[in-house]
C-alpha cells in the first residue's frame, strides 16, 4: 500500500481517535529541541490556531507530520517528523514529494523559517531537487526546473 498525503485540521483532529492517537505518536518521537512545549500541547495550539498537519498515511496510519501554516500565498512548514519504525524507508522523501506537488496545485510557495529547517532537513530537500534560497528570515524551497 502506497503512502499517501492525509490532512488533520482541527475537525479532522476532534473527530478521528486514530488520528489523535497517530499525530501524537509522530511528535514524541520528535527530538525534544524540536518541540516549544509537550507534545499535546503542541499540537493543540497548533491547531487551535487555525492551522493544520500534512501527513504521510500508510495502511490507515499516520507514519509522518509537518505542521502546516496557510498564509494565502505561501505554506510555511515546520516541526517535520517521522515515527522512529519508519524512518529510513523513504517516508519523509515522500511526504515533502506530496507537500510539494499539492503546494503547487493550489499555487503556494514552498518556505520554513530558518530556525525550523534543521541540516538534515535541508539535505532532504536538496536531494529532493529543492534549492533553498535564502531570505529575511526564512528559506523559500525552490524546485529546480525539469523536476517534480
Amino acid at each position: 500500500m502506497p503512502v499517501t498525503l492525509h490532512t488533520v485540521d482541527r475537525a479532522a483532529w476532534e473527530a478521528d481517535a486514530q488520528a489523535q492517537l497517530d499525530l501524537a505518536r509522530i511528535y514524541a518521537d520528535a527530538p525534544s529541541e524540536r518541540l516549544p512545549a509537550s507534545v499535546d500541547d503542541f499540537i493543540d495550539s497548533h491547531l487551535a490556531d487555525g492551522q493544520r498537519f500534512l501527513c504521510a498515511r500508510f495502511n490507515d496510519r499516520l507514519i509522518g507530520a509537518v505542521a502546516l501554516r496557510d498564509d494565502g500565498s505561501a505554506w510555511w512548514l515546520s516541526h517535520f517528523c517521522i515515527r522512529k519504525p519508519t524512518r529510513r524507508r523513504g517516508v519523509g522523501t515522500r511526504l515533502l514529494t506530496l507537500v510539494g506537488q499539492a503546494a503547487q496545485a493550489k499555487n503556494r510557495a514552498l518556505r520554513a523559517e530558518l530556525s525550523q529547517l534543521q541540516l538534515a532537513d535541508q539535505v532532504l530537500l536538496t536531494r529532493l531537487g529543492y534549492r533553498l534560497e535564502q531570505r529575511s528570515g526564512f528559506y523559500e524551497l525552490l524546485m529546480l526546473e525539469g523536476r517534480q
